[in-house]
């Protein structure tokens, strides 16, 4: 069974920086499709940024935020610069593999404010 749990959000001031991380365990990391989507109050959940074979973002994060992944730590990374009010919600990480269901996890609050 797959688990994902991030860490890194928190508190920031517009044009700062965060690093966002998502810790994967229970299957092969390499076969899956990672993300990262958001979810901000009242809003649907919307796709930030996902790798696989290649890298795919919302254009409302382009040349701002970067998704990477470590294969032999079985993490998946966010780095977030320039960070404006509107890019406050809550973060989940996701694991997406073609046949199977996705996983997600619990998410992590981002909040930018100054």
């Amino acid at each position: 069974q797959v688990q994902l749990v991030e860490s890194g959000g928190g508190l920031v001031q517009p044009g700062g920086s965060l690093r966002l991380s998502c810790a994967f365990s229970g299957s092969i990391f390499s076969l899956f499709v990672m993300g990262w989507y958001r979810q901000a109050p009242g809003k649907e959940r919307e796709l930030v940024a996902t790798i696989g074979g290649n890298t795919n973002y919302a254009d409302s994060v382009k040349g701002r935020f970067t998704i990477s992944r470590d294969g032999a730590k079985k993490t998946v990374y966010l780095q977030m610069n320039s960070l404006k009010p509107e890019d406050t919600a809550v973060y989940y990480c996701s694991a997406h593999r073609s046949g199977a269901r996705d996983y997600w996890g619990k998410g992590t609050l981002v909040t930018v404010s100054s």
